[in-house]
């Protein structure tokens, strides 16, 4: 449990720096929430496969429940995306959520595949 929570804790005030380094304001998109979510994708692709070879219970947890659950935020994009509907910026709230979806799964998968490339097939 006390790895989950520092992770957690690391995360998180990485995710809320980059949301007040990168989320300015008058901006179209949010691109603080953006950028997380697909480093957080990249790596947790990298993580499943580094996992998958070598298996690490307590450092899985740190890294992967943990850190990158601090890090990356469904409930940020959604307020987000929401946001953008209620002013009425229809194409700008399909473009932040295709972005997120697309991006994050798009750099889970690159991360997967870089890590089987460093591993070798896993």
């Amino acid at each position: 449990m006390v790895a989950v929570a520092v992770g957690a804790a690391v995360g998180a005030v990485l995710r809320w720096l980059a949301g007040v380094w990168f989320n300015t304001p008058g901006a179209a998109l949010p691109l603080g929430t953006l950028l997380v979510n697909c480093v957080g994708g990249l790596l947790i692709g990298i993580a499943l496969v580094s996992f998958a070879r070598v298996p690490n219970e307590m450092l899985r947890l740190l890294l992967v429940t943990g850190f990158l659950g601090g890090l990356t935020t469904f409930s940020a994009f959604s307020g987000e995306s929401l946001a953008l509907l209620q002013r009425g910026a229809f194409g700008w709230a399909l473009a932040h959520t295709l972005a997120h979806v697309l991006g994050a799964l798009g750099f889970a998968a690159l991360g997967a595949a870089m890590a089987r490339g460093w591993f070798g097939s896993a």
